[in-house]
């Protein structure tokens, strides 16, 4: 995990460096810092989604100026997916194992999350800009845990273990608030569409999703 932190940050650096070759009003590179919750849930193929649990995310975050209102926003974060499902799963209690039973599952994912996205910004109105983007997530998962009840439950059946790999389409938007030169204060709602299986189960599909309430600030 140590060695991908520390490509995706030299990359970013790196990219920030050419960026700031732009020239003109709002152009070149901006690096902020982020630390917002979020509001998950996950859908399984077979069963339901047992409502929304919160998680977090903290990072940093960056935009790419190609133009005066346009922006490539990217990033890296810790970011936290929590959920509740009841699916259904084989019972050890039975020799044959052929009875199935219905378990209530609690899932806790932390992945080392990429967006890459597009920002759309409008004019400034005095201080502030309204922005909204759109683009793909990129998620490497870092941890995952799973309890199920009740018990038993054959492990081996219905917690197969997760991807490393999740992706996600986001769409977003917000307010940026300068309240100095070269700070400014972000404030903006996400939706992180997952759209992997994030189990490495063939018989499974599960998908988890978030609302995000974005808290930051550029400098």
């Amino acid at each position: 995990m140590k060695k991908l932190l520390t490509i995706l940050l030299f990359s970013l650096l790196g990219s920030g460096v050419f960026a700031q070759n732009f020239t003109g009003p709002d152009y070149g590179f901006r690096l902020g810092l982020t630390a917002h919750p979020n509001f998950g849930w996950y859908k399984p193929e077979t069963g339901k989604s047992n409502g929304v649990n919160v998680g977090f995310a903290y990072g940093m975050m960056a935009d790419f100026n190609f133009a005066e209102n346009y922006s490539i926003a990217t990033g890296i974060t810790i970011t936290t997916i929590n959920g509740r499902t009841t699916e259904v799963g084989r019972n050890t209690a039975f020799a044959d194992g052929s009875q199935n039973r219905l378990f209530d599952l609690k899932y806790m994912m932390q992945y080392v999350e990429v967006p890459l996205t597009v920002k759309l910004k409008t004019d400034k109105m005095g201080e502030s800009r309204w922005y909204g983007q759109f683009g793909l997530s990129n998620d490497f998962k870092t941890k995952s845990r799973m309890d199920t009840r009740p018990d038993p439950v054959d492990k081996r059946e219905i917690n197969q273990g997760t991807k490393f790999y999740r992706a996600g389409l986001i769409i977003g938007g917000g307010l940026e608030y300068d309240i100095a030169n070269h700070t400014s204060v972000v404030i903006g709602l996400t939706f992180n569409n997952g759209f992997t299986n994030i189990t490495s189960d063939s018989n499974r599909s599960v998908k988890n999703h978030y609302f995000g309430l974005n808290l930051g600030m550029f400098f």
